[in-house]
C-alpha cells in the first residue's frame, strides 16, 4: 500500500513539474501598434478675420453746364466707365444756332464760335445722367451728370470692437471679390461714429491700383490677427486632446518601437494643421501621424509607411 502510494505521489510530481516548465516556457506576447509618422514643419497657420464691407465713392464730381446752350451730342450713358478728359457732351449756343452758317462764312475763326466740348475732370463712372436728349435746352450750370471718381473709391467694412486692434490705420489686409480676385488694400483713418446695435466701428480701407467697381458691392475683408512669426506647425491630426478641448499632446517616438506623451501647448489652427507654440522640438523628431489615438503614455509601436 505504501509503494502504491509513493508511486502516485511521484506521478504527481512529475505532472506539476511537467506544468510548470510548459508555462514558463511560453513566451510574454506584447502587441505594437501600427503607426505612421511625420516630423515638425515650418510655417504659419493662416487665422485671418473675415469680415465683409461694400464699396462706396468718397468723392463725386458734379459736372454742370458751362453756358445756357443745346445739346447737341451725348456720348455717354449711364454706368460708362469713363476716364479724365472724356468728351460728355456737345453743346451749341443760341447765338450760333441763330447765326448757322452765316457766321463761319464771315469770318473763318468764328467757325467754332458757340461750339462746346464738356469733358470729364476725373475718371470713375457715371453715376447719375440728368440730361441725355440732344436737343434740348439747358441754362448755364445745370447738372448734366454725376461721376463717381474711381481714384476715391473706398470699401466701407464695420469692425467688431475687440478686434480694432488688429485694424489699424496703415495696417495691409485682403479684398477678395464675387469674381474671386484678391486684392491688398490699406486701412485708412477710422471713422468716429460706432454702430450702436452691432457695437462695431466704421473704417475705409483703400486699394493702391484703380478699380472700376460698382457702389455698394459687398466684399470680403481678410485681417490678419496674429502678427507672430514663423512657428512649429503639425498636421491636425498628429495632435490629440482631452473631450474638453483643454490639454493637447503629441506621442513622439523615442526610438523605433516606443512612443511618449508628450503635452503641448497650441497656436492657431485650420481644417488641415495646427501650430505648437511649446514645447521647442528637434527638425529630426519623429511624431505619430496615424494610429495615435488612444495610445497610453510610454506605447509599443511599429512603424508603417
Amino acid at each position: 500500500m505504501k509503494k502504491l502510494i509513493s508511486i502516485l505521489f511521484f506521478c504527481w510530481l512529475l505532472t506539476a513539474c511537467g506544468t510548470k516548465t510548459e508555462t514558463a516556457e511560453e513566451p510574454a506576447i506584447k502587441p505594437k501598434t501600427s503607426v505612421s509618422v511625420v516630423q515638425i514643419q515650418q510655417g504659419k497657420v493662416d487665422n485671418s478675420l473675415i469680415l465683409t464691407a461694400t464699396t462706396v465713392y468718397l468723392k463725386r464730381n458734379v459736372v454742370t453746364a458751362p453756358i445756357a446752350a443745346f445739346i447737341t451730342k451725348v456720348n455717354v450713358h449711364l454706368g460708362d466707365k469713363i476716364n479724365q478728359g472724356t468728351v460728355l457732351y456737345e453743346m451749341e449756343s443760341k447765338e450760333r444756332r441763330a447765326l448757322g452758317s452765316s457766321a463761319a462764312k464771315l469770318d473763318k475763326d468764328l467757325a467754332n464760335f458757340g461750339r462746346v466740348q464738356v469733358r470729364a475732370s476725373a475718371s470713375g463712372i457715371i453715376t447719375t445722367f440728368d440730361k441725355q436728349q440732344p436737343g434740348e435746352y439747358v441754362l448755364e450750370g445745370t447738372q448734366l451728370c454725376t461721376i463717381a471718381e474711381s481714384s476715391n473709391m473706398a470699401f466701407q467694412l464695420n469692425v467688431p470692437y475687440e478686434y480694432i486692434q488688429f485694424a489699424q490705420s496703415g495696417k495691409t489686409c485682403r479684398i477678395i471679390l464675387p469674381d474671386n480676385s484678391v486684392h491688398t488694400a490699406s486701412i485708412t483713418t477710422p471713422l468716429a461714429a460706432m454702430n450702436p446695435t452691432a457695437q462695431t466701428q466704421t473704417l475705409l480701407a483703400k486699394t493702391k491700383e484703380t478699380l472700376f467697381l460698382p457702389e455698394n458691392l459687398q466684399v470680403k475683408v481678410l485681417l490678419d490677427n496674429d502678427q507672430a512669426a514663423s512657428r512649429q506647425v503639425l498636421p491636425k491630426a498628429a495632435v490629440l486632446s482631452d473631450e474638453m478641448m483643454e490639454e493637447f499632446w503629441v506621442m513622439k517616438l523615442i526610438n523605433d518601437s516606443t512612443a511618449v506623451k508628450v503635452p503641448v501647448q497650441i497656436g492657431n489652427k485650420s481644417t488641415t494643421e495646427t501650430e505648437i507654440s511649446s514645447p521647442q522640438f528637434k527638425a529630426t523628431d519623429r511624431i505619430i501621424l496615424r494610429g495615435n489615438y488612444g495610445l497610453p503614455d510610454t506605447a509599443l509601436v511599429k512603424i508603417t509607411k
